[in-house]
């Protein structure tokens, strides 16, 4: 399989929707829709299930499944450097499946400009999934730019009533932090210049290398900051409500689903492995941040009268519990986020896609104004009701499996924290289900007049439907994916935590994943 030929067919398949907009207005749609299904299939069918490319670094190990290098500007050590193992796998199927439902969200939503409004979409695409493929730091750094451009535009020019505002308050948050992390890139790799004499951006030549304790601690910072930014947490989040409010429907189930997943994609990858001392000991601040935000988003989730504004505080808390999983840095609690990541992009992206349709047809995002909604759209409403109990962590669905993983293995490392945390799955319920009884339960408006769900939107919502008992009955070939990557990231940066016999009986089952 050719990860260089996922991007260009992206690239290439942007480009072709833009201009197919000069054949017919409706071309356009069609032509992300084939695009993002032809790179789906092909990274479906011709991605290695077996390790192809063993990456060998002086403190890590790992097997991947591809891994592709060609020389770039190699007097400055940078390369044009791909590699794609189970946890990237995961990530870009992910971000595919949620180009396609974002794709579905918006097709008979916007009519200004539709082909550059595609293009926009599957360019985001293309960003995201190099951010997940890249393993030279300086790559990485140009895709993590590339995936906000076409996502401002699509909030600056297809937004609600404070576009201009939300678009440029998401460009500042994320450009500023984005600019912290090239920093702490430049010192990284000149630091492996002064170890070693040879100049590299790439992964595998930086992982292992000795810090001062005070400069890895603040380069740390800088990927840390970047990563937070975007994940988001505490208190770093304020961009989120008003991007997610201003941001069409298939930006925001973009931007849920996947570009926040990101943020915690960089610091399992880089932002940990990279500085494992400086992060064990950041480890407390890191993990008291995601349960303040666990919090603090779920009461401001309650106090949002504003559809869109409380489906993102309610990401803000459930973000809460990725950050919690990464920093608590056991097998367990690893696992949790990465089943976070996956589980949260489709129930949040499925939400977003609802109040989307809710407000193209009522012109409105106030739940003060709407009520009785099941009688008028049975259809919208099972599908809300779904999605809210997945979204408060109900057993059998995705979400209860990654919350719960996580809960069990931060409580073997902070007990008290666990505990702390644990209010979120109890506030989730609060304000999902006081989403559902404002927005569809009551007496109907006579007045009103609304259409239900059709076939199309109805065969998105199945999809996600699907994934998450999925994900909640089944959960073993994601967790099992996963784990091998997991384990090469905690041999490259191992934490001194007292879990390692919980550790050991996890892995003790073959064939179990844990």
């Amino acid at each position: 399989m050719s990860m260089a030929g996922l991007i260009l067919l992206l690239l290439l398949g942007g480009l072709l929707a833009w201009q197919a907009e000069r054949i017919h207005p409706n071309l356009p749609r069609w032509t992300a829709l084939v695009t993002v299904t032809a790179a789906l299939l092909y990274l479906l069918a011709a991605a290695p299930t077996e390790p192809g490319a063993t990456m060998a670094g002086p403190h890590y190990s790992g097997s991947w499944l591809l891994h592709l290098k060609l020389a770039w500007m190699p007097r400055f050590g940078i390369a044009f450097e791909l590699a794609m193992d189970g946890l990237s796998l995961l990530l870009l199927v992910l971000t595919l499946l949620l180009g396609l439902i974002a794709i579905a969200a918006s097709w008979s939503e916007i009519d200004f400009k539709p082909g550059l409004f595609q293009a926009n979409v599957v360019w985001t695409l293309a960003g995201v999934c190099g951010v997940f493929l890249a393993v030279d730091l300086f790559l990485f750094f140009l895709f993590w730019e590339v995936m906000l451009i076409p996502m401002y535009l699509l909030i600056a020019i297809w937004g609600h009533e404070n576009k201009t505002y939300a678009a440029m308050k998401f460009f500042i948050f994320t450009q500023a932090s984005g600019l912290l992390m090239l920093l702490a890139i430049v010192v990284l790799a000149w630091q492996g210049l002064a170890l070693t004499g040879q100049l590299s951006f790439s992964y595998f030549d930086l992982l292992g290398l000795s810090f001062d304790p005070r400069l890895g601690w603040w380069t740390m910072l800088g990927f840390f900051l970047a990563f937070t930014v975007k994940l988001p947490a505490f208190p770093f989040h304020t961009w989120l409500p008003d991007a997610h409010t201003q941001a069409p429907t298939a930006g925001s189930v973009l931007l849920a689903g996947i570009l926040l997943k990101t943020g915690a994609y960089g610091l399992l990858r880089l932002c940990i492995p990279l500085f494992p001392d400086a992060s064990q000991q950041f480890a407390p601040v890191a993990m008291g941040l995601g349960v303040a935000g666990i919090i603090y988003g779920a009461i401001l989730a309650f106090a949002q009268s504003d559809f869109k504004r409380l489906v993102a505080y309610s990401s803000v808390s459930h973000m809460g519990f990725v950050l919690l999983g990464l920093y608590a840095w056991n097998a367990l609690a690893l696992q949790g986020a990465v089943m976070q990541m996956v589980a949260h992009g489709v129930s949040t992206a499925a939400l977003f896609m609802l109040a989307g349709a809710l407000q193209h047809r009522l012109h409105t995002r106030d739940m003060g104004r709407m009520g009785g909604l099941w009688h008028q759209a049975p259809r919208m409403g099972a599908c809300a009701m779904f999605f809210a109990l997945a979204s408060l962590g109900l057993p059998g669905l995705g979400n209860f499996v990654a919350e719960f993983l996580v809960l069990l293995g931060l409580f073997s490392v902070q007990p008290w924290l666990a505990a702390a945390a644990s209010l979120g799955l109890v506030t989730a319920a609060v304000y999902s289900l006081w989403m559902m009884q404002q927005a569809f339960q009551g007496a109907p408006d006579t007045r009103r007049n609304m259409a239900d769900f059709d076939g199309r939107e109805m065969l998105a919502m199945a999809a996600m439907m699907f994934a998450l008992l999925w994900l909640g009955l089944h959960p073993q070939p994601v967790l099992d994916l996963a784990q091998p990557v997991l384990d090469s990231l905690r041999a490259a940066a191992p934490f001194d935590n007292p879990v390692a016999a919980l550790d050991t009986a996890a892995a003790a089952v073959p064939g179990r994943g844990l």
